[in-house]
């Protein structure tokens, strides 16, 4: 039997273990907090490996040489969670959709939102390419996917939205029906996580059809949406998914300057640039991320939250490649998905997404200088509407000159292991727009120019690409140039010669006196650029396509090239089917049924031709409104030094005579 003592001594011991208790678990550091956030981007619809897609294998491993593949990466998510006792979040930076035939049937199908969801997407932003497809087709997109059971949570800030514009109210009242949220937050492992959306400014400025929809600065928005986050939401985390993206030089790097300039974002999962990072960048507390492209990789991002801070525990980028097995319901759908494009894309014109159309014994790439690839597509728009839209016996008709910019062309033409080239891997080089009939995909167009114009839009390569980025650089057919890139800015073009490798150049008179008009064609979308790129250049690059008699061409959607004339209306001509049309008409030359890539693609043909020169003769030689309004300046300077120094000189001398007087 207890003692009275005994009973105070042991009511003693459980009030000091629980006075030690309460002060350990007051005093002690709390033990951190993990997240692990999976991250994509810039995935634009390449549902499966590449390249070439023909040789992707989906379930066996270890068979092929290709990259990417949505089915791969959903096994790469389901494998992070199984690894992981933490929270998992899956994230997506924008850039979804446009970039394979899959993207077609967006509006009717919305595959790339179902597949997203289907693969445990927790949230995702909209890039510029989600705006290809204009406001109404944006509202389109989202409501069949709601429609067909498949909508990951997007959060999208910054869209300024007009109820007294009945496009932007169908817009905005979309994004309320199927959930598009400015931000969202979720409750993980006791933390509070706030997520938004925003689109840079470059990627703004590259999103012409997202009119009349405008958007609020990025880094305004950013702060009101770190601020109601913080200070209303009362979350730990702030992850920003930024279509925004980096840039080599920090100063023009929009996530880095976001991070600098908007306190209180601890992850940016970035997109835009398709930009491949091995680890992660760090600008003050902000961690930046972005995974390259196309689903070539995954990021898996572990992050500690101790104390109010967040820091990286561990960063790994996965190689979606062919070690990975593909996830077999995901690859289903995608199988599923193919067989609709067949049927109701494809078909029609007798072709199917892996049908055999041409070989290749070597692979036609694109970069920033001229190009196998680049050269063949700018051929084929040219020889496309030739084909199309020429009279014999009218010359003037005839397409002199055709153009395309690097930022249009999206893939390379990879030989992979068989040579075979496909209508999938085909119709990846030039993916993307949507017509003025709001049937998918660019439309080609036609105008005449004068030859000082031409040589303005050479300019474009010489000039504006080295500003405003590789997307500017032209591809061209019809016209081979010589340019000094020491000269004056918008004047570096030297030498301009017509004609084609088959037939001969010639030289062009680009003096502004020579009044022949030239006819040009190019997809719509790059025909905007031409007509705006004089506003950018104050005028000195303007550039007005003119109908052939000279009358200058206000819209656009006038110069429209028909593929029908028999039936009524425009039979919009798409750039898509006559790149595909023009490699079926290439020469069979092993008699194996099946057209071959000419040897002329095989190389550079000397189109694009950089002489840097510091020779006073070579940097003023023909010279063109840029360089003589420079000279002008340089010699009026001179006189006024002249001048001077000669007023200066006579008052000295008055002073003299003065004093010797």
């Amino acid at each position: 039997m207890k003692t009275k003592a005994s009973r105070k001594v042991m009511t003693f011991f459980r009030i000091v273990m629980v006075l030690t208790a309460v002060f350990f678990s007051t005093n002690l550091p709390a033990a951190e907090k993990l997240i692990t956030i999976v991250h994509t981007n810039d995935m634009h619809s390449h549902f499966q490996g590449f390249s070439p897609e023909i040789d992707y294998q989906a379930l066996p491993v270890n068979t092929d040489k290709t990259l990417g593949g949505w089915a791969r990466i959903a096994t790469v998510i389901k494998n992070t969670k199984k690894e992981r006792a933490n929270p998992v979040l899956t994230f997506d930076a924008g850039d979804y959709t446009m970039g394979s035939l899959y993207h077609m049937l967006i509006r009717e199908e919305a595959f790339e939102l179902r597949l997203l969801s289907a693969m445990g997407y927790d949230a995702v932003t909209l890039g510029n390419h989600e705006f290809d497809l204009k406001p109404a087709g944006l509202a389109s997109i989202l409501r069949t996917a709601k429609a067909k059971g498949g909508l990951p949570q997007i959060v999208f800030a910054g869209a300024i939205f007009d109820r007294q514009n009945p496009v932007l109210a169908s817009l905005q009242d979309t994004f309320s029906e199927t959930g598009v949220k400015n931000y969202m937050v979720l409750e993980r492992s006791g933390l509070k996580i706030g997520i938004f959306g925003l689109l840079g400014k470059i990627a703004i400025e590259v999103s012409p059809f997202a009119k009349p929809l405008t958007f609020r600065d990025p880094l305004e928005t950013a702060q009101d949406m770190v601020n109601l986050l913080r200070n209303k939401e009362k979350v730990d985390i702030v992850v920003c998914l930024s279509h925004s993206g980096l840039n080599d030089n920090p100063d023009k790097s929009e996530d880095q300057l976001l991070a600098k300039k908007v306190k209180g974002i601890d992850v940016i999962i970035s997109g835009h640039t398709h930009t491949k990072l091995d680890k992660p960048i760090q600008v003050g507390d902000t961690i930046i991320v972005q995974a390259w492209c196309y689903g070539k990789q995954v990021g898996v991002l572990d992050i500690a939250y101790d104390k109010g801070k967040v820091t990286v525990k561990n960063y790994a980028t996965v190689s979606v490649n062919s070690s990975i097995k593909s996830d077999e319901p995901i690859q289903k759908m995608i199988d599923s998905f193919k067989q609709t494009i067949n049927s109701q894309l494809l078909s029609p014109d007798n072709l199917s997404y892996d049908q055999v159309i041409a070989e290749t014994k070597w692979d036609l790439t694109n970069a920033a200088e001229e190009s196998p690839l680049g050269n063949m597509i700018a051929d084929s728009i040219r020889w496309y509407v030739n084909k199309v839209d020429s009279d014999p016996s009218d010359p003037s008709s005839r397409v002199m000159v055709a153009v395309e910019s690097n930022g249009v062309i999206r893939d390379d033409l990879i030989a992979g292991q068989t040579g075979k080239v496909t209508v999938g891997d085909l119709f990846r080089t030039v993916p993307l727009g949507i017509g003025v009939d709001g049937t998918m995909a660019y439309p080609l167009i036609s105008f005449y120019l004068y030859g000082h114009e031409l040589k303005k839009t050479l300019e474009i390569l010489t000039s504006v690409r080295p500003l405003k980025g590789d997307d500017y650089f032209l591809q061209i057919s019809g016209l081979r140039f010589t340019y000094n890139p020491r000269r004056m800015i918008f004047d570096r073009v030297t030498d301009i010669e017509m004609g084609s490798e088959e037939d001969g150049y010639r030289p062009l008179d680009y003096r502004a006196s020579n009044n022949q008009l030239y006819r040009v064609a190019a997809n719509i979308y790059n025909a905007t650029f031409l007509k705006l790129v004089g506003r950018f250049t104050y005028s000195l690059l303007d550039i007005v396509p003119k109908d052939k008699n000279g009358a200058p061409i206000e819209n656009l959607s006038a110069a429209l090239i028909d593929g029908n004339k028999v039936q009524p209306g425009i039979q919009e001509l798409k750039e898509w089917q006559g790149v595909i049309q023009y490699v079926r008409s290439f020469p069979d030359l092993n008699g194996n049924g099946l057209p071959d890539i000419p040897e002329k693609y095989k190389g550079k043909l000397g189109r694009i031709l950089e002489k840097p020169s510091l020779n006073p003769g070579n940097l003023v030689s023909r010279a063109t409104t840029p360089t003589l309004v420079l000279l002008a300046v340089f010699g009026i300077i001179v006189l006024l030094i002249v001048l001077i120094f000669i007023v200066i000189k006579n008052r000295k001398k008055r002073e003299m005579d003065k004093g010797s007087g």
